[in-house]
């Protein structure tokens, strides 16, 4: 038998206060992973270990034996019923406002305590070394032993969705705490640093998503505004490669090398600013992004990209706001079959319109001459125009489409699918069905009066529902029947 060396063990030890909690979590979590980095730089440095080196994530759990009833307008912050409920905890530095929140919540509602441990699920090394600068990660090959004979390595098979698919089989009648295994949040991090360039410390809770780069030059151009106005509460504004500035008239020297996902924050005190996310063009770009930035537990997300307008009575920079989906992405089929509805969210839908009345002095019944309400199909072809039109055309008609894009769907789906609030503001930028495209100079002057307006619309309404509480944010529409406690 392999003899295994692990660091010293602590005990379990129960908490009522959250703050205390949290801070045993990042004690825990420090002590294992600087135990993984120092021996993975002497393996590197000299050679392999004859032991097996082995550290495990920290762990929350909460039991309770009471049916007892809580406030039946929350959401989360409590479990069902009575029962053992547990979560692995990795990066508790970086999710500490989360965490010192949700078990806050917990106590509360349930007057019962938490306790914090090591849980009996190892840390992959991968993911222990790679957020610590002192460690020297050598090329792929350059050890000369197999890494995963003497450290844990990622292992998939235990990095899945299935708390939130709502198919995770409990283990020894343990049930979940949160939505997401620490194996799956440290996978996920690692993507996106990956895909957008920026550290996931960056990311904000209120996450806009574009799919054309003319919003993100909109976006620094407002970033520099608010950082030039010491009143307005933001702070900085990061670009591709970790470039930070405070001031709204430094230079901002970005990565030379763009990400597959290009993405920008605008930050705030306790990461309540906005980030925006250049998602490209497609289904595919729009689940990859949205699969990873929801371990983040952002507060909301809003898709804010250009369309192609269905309708006959819209015109060139129309607005439409989504307020149901036909889904023929198929990139979620697996996840979410498509006869789950998307609901929209009456908080992030009275946001959307609320904002486009501000930005565009319009209300009421005058507001119908820019903007649609109705439903937004999205689509895995995008030159869909170049086969026979006659059945896509039917379905369109049939659903009482308004709009047409590749991406609005599947961010929101997934919204759904992680418990995420979502919404839609799309903006006419052609009509494929009456002969309306984008021509090079059309473009040019459509994108110069649409997008600066179009992304300020995107900006009012995180800022107007950055000021409600989340316990009206987080709609019990988005809830299943047996839910975790955690968001």
């Amino acid at each position: 038998m392999t003899k295994i060396l692990t660091p010293d063990a602590r005990p379990a030890e129960q908490f009522t206060d959250a703050a205390a909690a949290v801070a045993r979590l990042i004690e825990l979590y420090s002590q294992a992973t600087g135990f993984l980095s120092e021996h993975f730089q002497k393996a590197m440095d000299s050679a392999a270990p004859e032991t097996r080196i082995r550290a495990f994530y920290p762990e929350i759990r909460f039991t309770t034996s009471s049916y007892a009833q809580v406030d039946s307008r929350l959401s989360f912050g409590h479990v069902s019923s009575p029962g053992t409920f547990s979560a692995t905890i990795t990066r508790p530095e970086l999710f500490k406002h989360y965490l010192t929140q949700q078990i806050g919540l917990l106590i509360e509602n349930h007057g019962q305590p938490v306790t914090i441990a090591v849980s009996d699920t190892p840390i992959p090394v991968h993911f222990a070394v790679s957020n610590d600068d002192s460690v020297t990660i050598p090329q792929e090959g350059a050890a000369d032993f197999t890494l995963r004979d003497v450290f844990d390595v990622p292992d998939l098979s235990t990095t899945n969705d299935d708390i939130v698919n709502g198919t995770y089989l409990p283990v020894d009648n343990v049930r979940p705490l949160a939505p997401f295994t620490a194996q799956r949040v440290d996978y996920s991090l690692a993507r996106l640093t990956h895909y957008t360039a920026t550290d996931p410390d960056h990311f904000q809770s209120h996450v806009l998503f574009t799919n054309y780069q003319f919003y993100v030059t909109e976006f620094e151009e407002y970033a520099r505004a608010m950082l030039r106005d010491p009143d307005s509460g933001y702070t900085s504004f990061v670009s591709t490669g970790n470039v930070e500035i405070s001031d709204g008239d430094a230079p901002l020297h970005a990565s030379v090398k763009t990400p597959q996902m290009p993405t920008y924050h605008l930050k705030r005190a306790n990461g309540s600013g906005i980030t925006l996310v250049n998602i490209g063009v497609g289904p595919s770009n729009a689940k990859t992004a949205t699969d990873h930035i929801a371990v983040l537990r952002p507060n909301a997300w809003l898709m804010v990209g250009h369309c192609a307008g269905l309708r006959n009575t819209q015109a060139l920079g129309d607005f439409v706001l989504a307020h149901g989906y036909l889904r023929e992405d198929h990139v979620l089929d697996d996840d979410l079959p498509v006869w789950v509805p998307i609901p929209a969210l009456a908080e992030i839908q009275i946001a959307l319109e609320d904002a486009v009345e501000q930005v565009t002095q319009l209300e009421g019944y005058e507001l119908k001459r820019i903007m649609r309400t109705g439903t937004v199909a999205t689509i895995d072809n995008r030159n869909w125009e170049l086969r026979d039109q006659s059945g896509p055309v039917q379905r369109l008609s049939q659903s009482r489409a308004v709009a047409l894009d590749m991406e609005s769907a599947t961010i929101a789906a997934n919204g759904y699918r992680f418990r995420v609030p979502y919404g839609t503001l799309l903006c006419v930028s052609d009509k494929p069905l009456h002969g309306e495209l984008k021509l090079p100079g059309m473009a040019s002057d459509f994108y110069k009066t649409q997008v600066a307006r179009h992304l300020m619309i995107g900006i009012r309404a995180m800022e107007q529902l950055r000021d409600m509480p989340l316990e009206r944010l987080h709609s019990r529409k988005l809830r299943s029947f047996d839910e975790t406690a955690f968001l």
